[in-house]
């Protein structure tokens, strides 16, 4: 299938690692221009020369998504470099795992801006630059946090579930003007983040991290836990001409780990 992305110029937050930096990779392939966007520079170079070793040009911004007006400034030196957004994939940012005792009232509070805000602030500007061209696509990679409540990923969870419900929003409200937003939920997926909620998970159960990542890929259908690469093939798609008419749409990305009707 031709996805039609052959010069599009793509922007992905949370490009230099993890989900992010498989979904670059995979526009690259499609023949897409990317524009990565990460929080560290060393890492951000890092992904850059790596991607570079592999033959693909790119062009790596770094700024602090929290803040809005950092938020801006790199979406105007992205599209200074590079030209208009005709892609966002969003995939910076995730909150703290925390086992619900170990909960304050300000670890809400920094979920919402570790996970809502950074994409939010992404957001806003690109969609209304889309929406007064006429067209534009945005997949946000939230997380089944925001559909299965967990004790350990309460206040993320919440973080994620208010990005659902922006997602859907703002495709009913932006497609009118062409634009479409979609959303992924992975469940675990195999990246360096993903240590982080085996550690929670494992302090709050009194038991080893090998046990929880054990018990974690012996709950899969599928029989395994899901990579990068899968989300951002997802991703890719959802991004593409062969998903046109594919808009609001919240996919979990879980395996069939928890049956649900959507």
């Amino acid at each position: 299938m031709d996805l039609q992305l052959t010069g599009k110029h793509v922007l992905v937050t949370g490009g230099s690692r993890g989900i992010g930096l498989a979904c670059a990779r995979e526009f690259l392939r499609e023949g897409a221009r990317v524009s990565l966007v990460g929080r560290t520079p060393a890492h951000v170079d890092a992904a850059v020369a790596q991607l570079h070793s592999e033959g693909h040009a790119v062009h790596g911004h770094c700024a602090d998504l929290g803040d809005a007006a950092s938020a801006l400034a790199m979406v105007d030196a992205a599209q200074a470099k590079s030209g208009a957004i005709d892609v966002l994939v969003n995939s910076a940012g995730a909150a703290r795992r925390t086992p619900f005792g170990e909960l304050r009232p300000e670890d809400w509070q920094d979920a919402m801006q570790a996970k809502f805000f950074t994409y939010i602030n992404v957001m806003d500007p690109v969609i209304k630059r889309m929406g007064a061209r006429g067209s534009g696509a945005i997949v946000n990679v939230i997380g089944m946090g925001g559909k299965v409540a967990s004790p350990i990923h309460l206040a993320g969870g919440a973080a994620n579930a208010a990005l659902m419900l922006a997602t859907a929003g703002l495709a009913a409200a932006y497609g009118p003007f062409g634009v479409r937003v979609n959303a992924v939920n992975p469940a675990l997926t195999l990246t360096d983040r993903m240590a982080q909620g085996i550690a929670a998970d494992a302090r709050l159960r009194q038991v080893s991290e090998e046990e929880v990542l054990r018990d974690a890929q012996a709950r899969m259908p599928l029989g395994r836990l899901a990579t990068p690469e899968d989300i951002a093939r997802a991703v890719v798609f959802l991004s593409s001409q062969g998903a046109a008419y594919i808009s609001g749409a919240i996919i979990s990305m879980d395996g069939a780990a928890v049956p649900m009707v959507v």
